[in-house]
Formats: structure tokens, C-alpha cells, sequence
């Protein structure tokens, strides 16, 4: 609903995920991409990366948060732990030169690689390789006020990446503004799904990696 001089304006979106063949076809592109991240990378990269995480600093392996998923329901999103074991984590985003992070975790954040556990989660069901990026449960209750098209973004699985990610939306939030230019995005997404879209998304996602993201800390 929007609002014209006081006057409330039903608005109608055209959603393609609606139909069931759009999203069988992205649950089995989701069920192959994650299947072949988890046995192709994961399986030499994770024992690698948790000896080095365990190196650097106390602490476990993985970070596990409550995070908003579809419909708004939570999950356990995993990722690689990048910070200091801190009372914070749930309630503090992350911020450039944050003294929390590790050097492993800082390298980890830059190349994305503290991600790639996500895939788990894809391959059961709770997110999507493509999709709006799950917000920790404080920050879903906190931007829920702010905008009121914030909620609509929850009507899709959460992604490991996202339209908005790869369009230089990603990282700390400061001002309105990024919160809304976040939120037109992961709409757009939704309203122009396409399995190409999704392929599109991936291919910018690892180029962007690869280029470097002034936002990825």
C-alpha cells in the first residue's frame, strides 16, 4: 500500500516466483549449485580454512546467527567466523577497520569465502544461491520500522548473493538512503526473476570477487 495526499493506493506487483514451475526450476538450480560448492570446493577448502581459523584466533570454526528467512522465519545461518568471539555479533554490524575482525577474517570477508558455508543451507532449503541476503533478527526488527517496504523482501528465500550485492549494495548501513537503494533492489529481483537472472547474478558475483569490493569487510 502507498500513500498519494493521505490517500492509500493498492498497488499490484507481478511476482514470477508465484508460479510453481519458476520455482521448482530455481529449487533444482539451488539442490545442483550447492551440491557441486559443498562436494567440488567445500570438501578441500572448509578443513583448510577451519585449521587457519583456528590458528588465528579462539573460537569455533563457524559462526552460527539467527537470521530472517522466507515468510520472516528464522533459521541458522552459518558462515566461517571472522571476528573475535564478542557479545556483540548479534546486535553490531560489521564496520570498516572493526576490531573485531581477524586477519583471517578480514581476508575471508574480502574474497567472500567466509560465505561459502551458506551452501549448506541452500542445500536443505532454508536459502537460495540468489536471493535478498538474510538480516540478522535485531536489523530485520530495526529497518521493518524505518521503511515500510522493507518486509515485502521476505517473500523469497534469503541468497548467498543477491541483485543488490552486485550492484554495490552490500556491507555497513549508515543512512536511509542505502537501506532503500537495498530494498529497490531485492524488489526489482523479484519482480524480474528469471533463471538467467540467477546465472547472471553468480557470473557478477564472481567477478566482483575477483575485481575487489570497496564495500566487503
Amino acid at each position: 500500500i502507498d500513500f498519494i495526499h493521505d490517500i492509500p493506493i493498492l498497488s499490484l506487483r507481478s511476482e514470477p516466483l508465484e508460479d510453481i514451475t519458476a520455482r521448482i526450476q530455481k529449487r533444482l538450480f539451488d539442490i545442483v549449485f550447492s551440491f557441486f560448492v559443498i562436494t567440488l570446493v567445500l570438501s578441500w577448502l572448509l578443513p583448510i580454512l577451519a585449521i587457519l581459523i583456528k590458528i588465528n584466533s579462539k573460537g569455533p570454526v563457524f559462526f552460527v546467527q539467527l537470521r530472517s528467512g522466507k515468510n520472516n522465519h528464522h533459521f541458522k545461518c552459518y558462515k566461517f567466523r571472522t571476528l573475535k568471539v564478542n557479545k556483540d555479533a548479534d546486535i553490531k554490524q560489521v564496520t570498516a577497520n572493526d576490531a573485531r575482525l581477524t586477519k583471517v577474517g578480514s581476508f575471508m570477508r574480502k574474497t567472500n569465502l567466509d560465505e561459502l558455508p551458506q551452501f549448506f543451507n541452500v542445500f536443505v532449503g532454508n536459502m537460495s544461491v540468489v536471493g535478498p541476503r538474510p538480516h540478522m533478527l535485531k536489523h530485520t526488527e530495526d529497518y521493518s520500522r524505518i521503511l515500510n517496504e522493507y518486509m515485502i523482501r521476505h517473500f523469497v528465500k534469503p541468497g548467498v548473493t543477491g541483485w543488490a550485492q552486485v550492484n554495490g549494495f552490500r556491507g555497513e548501513i549508515k543512512k536511509e538512503e542505502q537501506l532503500r537503494n537495498r530494498i529497490e533492489h531485492d524488489i526489482w529481483y523479484m519482480e524480474n526473476w528469471s533463471l538467467w537472472l540467477d546465472l547472471r547474478i553468480v557470473f557478477l558475483t564472481v567477478y566482483t570477487t575477483i575485481k575487489g569490493d570497496k564495500n566487503a569487510y
